[in-house]
């Protein structure tokens, strides 16, 4: 395979091949470089633990926080005034049977995941809520409820972050490090908030395949990024994918990064919802391909707050 050096010293050879068959419009030369050693490489990095591949779970706990007449796969036809109660039930099968079957898979496959809590779902379904930090999983923050947090003051957005920690650590005992904002969608405020209350990291990120560093506050600061490629909300529930799709676009992922895992850190993120990932096909479709990958030498599960601390304990994470 050739290197991007060798493809660049390449195309400038073509170039001056296409010089010598005829004139060229000034504007459309480069003008040439005679330092041959500044053309850009691929950066070479390991992960300090060893691992050539770190998976990266996501599972949404979210079922029972959610507003009134929230978004589901019904038509969006409700007459105001009125409840949708097929809608309530999509969402009550995400805390009934979504999350208790993804649990029992993930021990079977010893895998240790990251839970983004709703703090209303965790205050609504609190034995389901410490079950999942009992079994060793990670219980990062995902707001109080599923308001619009972009348009929030500074002192309502931090109030908002902090009610839903509280609501963690009231039910679980853990105290929540890392964040998820609705949609994604941060404010301008979001970061430096998370600073101030003690986060180490977000995932509100989809800029690369690894995990970095950015100063906040003047402090380091840790993403860990999501992944929308790898997401059942918009696969299965957005594009209405087929498990089997849903299979071959997450392996086809996992091969391309497991192939630069050669000589880059990568890191790959996949994510579930309680009340997708959570139903019985998406759990054999899960089982197939975690049983996949594990087959793989250097491949490892971890969670986000130990993939953060990674980053942070090395010298060679990427700072912005």
């Amino acid at each position: 395979m050739s290197s991007r050096r060798s493809f660049i010293r390449q195309g400038g050879l073509i170039t001056a091949a296409g010089l010598l068959a005829g004139p060229v419009p000034f504007s459309a030369v480069a003008t040439p470089t005679t330092d041959t050693a500044a053309a850009p490489q691929a950066r070479k990095s390991k992960w300090s633990d060893g691992s050539r591949l770190v998976i990266s779970v996501s599972m949404q706990f979210e079922a029972g926080g959610q507003p009134e007449n929230a978004e589901s796969p019904f038509p969006q036809n409700m007459q105001k005034g009125y409840k949708d109660l097929p809608s309530a039930t999509w969402y009550q099968y995400g805390y009934k049977e979504g999350i208790p079957r993804m649990l029992d898979n993930w021990g079977k496959l010893g895998v240790k995941i990251t839970s983004h809590m709703v703090g209303s779902a965790v205050l609504k379904n609190p034995k389901l809520a410490k079950e999942i930090v009992e079994r060793g999983h990670e219980a990062a923050a995902h707001g109080m409820n599923w308001s619009t947090q972009y348009t929030m003051s500074y002192e309502d957005e931090k109030k908002f972050i902090k009610d839903g920690v509280d609501a963690i650590k009231q039910v679980t005992g853990f105290t929540a490090i890392g964040y998820n904002a609705n949609w994604l969608r941060r404010g301008e405020n979001t970061l430096k908030i998370l600073q101030e209350l003690g986060f180490l990291y977000h995932i509100d990120d989809l800029s690369r395949d690894e995990p970095f560093i950015q100063q906040v506050n003047g402090k380091d600061f840790v993403t860990v990024p999501y992944t929308i490629r790898c997401n059942d909300i918009l696969l299965i529930e957005g594009k209405n994918f087929s498990t089997d799709q849903f299979v071959n676009q997450v392996k086809m992922e996992f091969d391309q990064l497991y192939e630069e895992a050669e000589n880059t850190r990568r890191q790959m993120s996949i994510s579930f919802h309680d009340r997708i990932g959570g139903t019985p096909q998406m759990v054999q479709a899960t089982k197939e391909l975690f049983t996949y990958m594990k087959q793989h030498n250097g491949v490892s599960f971890k969670r986000k707050d130990e993939i953060a601390r990674l980053c942070l304990e090395d010298n060679t994470s990427i700072r912005e």
